[in-house]
């Protein structure tokens, strides 16, 4: 009766929500058929499973977080057990081959234990705990003057906690938990995020002592004296973990500056309208259009087409477009892979395809990596402008405000005309200022003159 462990999902992550079952105990699995959709903080992920039987138990609900390298499900195997014709392709059994390749799903881990990257974090904490319980080598072990010492304290008895990430630590020190107090539910013993979560919400269910009632006093003879302040309380998951994460350490890490620009769109709004009257059945977003001439912008500008990785500046010769899009689920960025081989209107037609994929939560963790450069249109909230945050580990983002009517001089002339404003953030390590002014300038020109620098579309 073989366990499927969740396997790595890769893009480094270490566990997932379930979002939903596709089973239930007692149905009939074949291999390769998906039986859950687990969302990591990249996106909702449908998993197979790579045994043929029956389902004997399902080991997360609905809701719940599952580390990888735990239990997912159990399966009763019609076969016996598992072989494997080369790394991360899974075959269960005779000429019954799974299509389905878990990365980091090898024989180990089907047999119960855990992914490789598990594995080499346990060697790694395995080395540690060497480290800690023995003497240093050159120094000679005392004997016992009395009664035996008692045993250090390993994982089998109490006072050795077993904790593969420091962020399961991180988690239950802020949350005031005595990890001594755990039981690990995890391989071996293994005090996982899980454990940590249960006891965090077993905890805040307990009862409480009262409260002293807080009198709400607004100055108005209406108020309900006795009105109690309450609060919602909402888990940083999935999306919204991921961005809350890659955000944090942009602040932390990249020393960023923001220059901007306010800019005539009024021939903008007008080409653009001219565009979508010649081919209405493939319009084209404004978005698309400073999608567009950010990609322009970056062949003359290459350095904020980049990332830093330690003391090296390196520039991809590929645009990877990422940009921002507003879920209900949170924000996500997806990537336009290649968008320099790309005409204006077949970007426009892959931004709306990504943003449609990213509000039904049908993106796929590729969808979401490796974007070399961000743009944003903020203006569809209804706001001027924003100093945005780098997505990490990239080294700028161009944002642009709403499209509004304002008074503007033309050929020394007061007109009303359509202005936006354009902002760039940038990495002050990847360029200067003078790269950074260079390329905004270049952009805001080409909104300014769309239908020259669009050319041949």
């Amino acid at each position: 009766m073989p366990d499927f462990l969740l396997p790595d999902l890769g893009e480094g992550l270490d566990e997932a929500e379930v979002v939903s079952w596709r089973v239930k105990p007692g149905d009939r699995v074949a291999v390769d058929q998906v039986i859950a959709e687990v969302e990591t903080a990249k996106a909702v992920v449908e998993v197979p499973v790579p045994y043929a039987g029956t389902v004997a138990a399902l080991h997360a609900e609905p809701g719940s977080v599952v580390s990888v390298g735990q239990p997912l499900i159990t399966v009763t195997a019609d076969e016996p057990a598992a072989a494997f014709r080369e790394p991360g392709v899974v075959t269960p059994s005779g000429d019954q081959d799974s299509g389905s390749v878990l990365v980091g799903y090898g024989t180990d881990l089907l047999a119960g234990t855990v992914s490789p990257r598990v594995r080499r974090s346990r060697r790694r904490g395995a080395a540690s705990t060497a480290l800690t319980d023995a003497p240093p080598a050159d120094v000679p072990r005392p004997r016992p003057a009395g009664p035996a010492a008692p045993a250090p304290a390993t994982a089998d008895r109490p006072g050795r906690v077993a904790v593969i990430s420091p962020i399961v630590r991180k988690e239950a020190k802020d949350a005031g938990l005595d990890l001594t107090a755990l039981t690990g539910t995890g391989p071996a013993g293994v005090i996982s995020r899980r454990d940590v979560r249960r006891a965090i919400a077993e905890h805040t269910t307990r009862p409480q002592r009262p409260v002293p009632a807080f009198t709400l006093d607004v100055g108005s003879p209406d108020a309900d004296a006795g009105a109690r302040v309450t609060e919602r309380r909402i888990p940083l998951r999935g999306a919204r973990r991921a961005a809350a994460d890659k955000l944090s350490r942009s602040r932390r890490e990249i020393p960023e500056a923001t220059v901007w620009v306010d800019v005539d769109a009024t021939g903008l709004v007008e080409t653009r309208r001219a565009l979508n009257a010649a081919d209405a059945a493939r319009p084209v977003s404004l978005l698309a259009l400073l999608a567009r001439f950010a990609v322009l912008g970056l062949r003359r500008y290459p350095e904020l087409n980049a990332r830093i990785e330690q003391d090296e500046i390196i520039v991809p010769e590929r645009v990877n477009l990422g940009f921002a899009a507003q879920t209900d689920h949170g924000l996500v960025v997806p990537v336009v892979h290649d968008a320099h081989r790309l005409t204006t209107r077949d970007l426009s037609a892959r931004l709306a395809e990504r943003t449609a994929a990213a509000r039904e939560r049908r993106l796929a963790p590729a969808d979401l990596a490796d974007g070399t450069f961000t743009v944003n249109n903020y203006g569809i909230f209804g706001v001027d402008g924003s100093a945005a945050i780098i997505n990490h580990p990239e080294v700028a983002i161009l944002g642009m405000g709403r499209v509004m009517d304002r008074p503007w001089v033309v050929d020394s002339e007061l007109a009303v005309r359509k202005i936006s404003e354009l902002t760039l953030s940038f990495d002050h390590r990847a360029c200067d200022g003078g790269t950074a002014g260079g390329f905004l300038r270049y952009v805001a020109d080409c909104i300014e003159s769309p239908a020259t620098a669009l050319g041949d579309m």
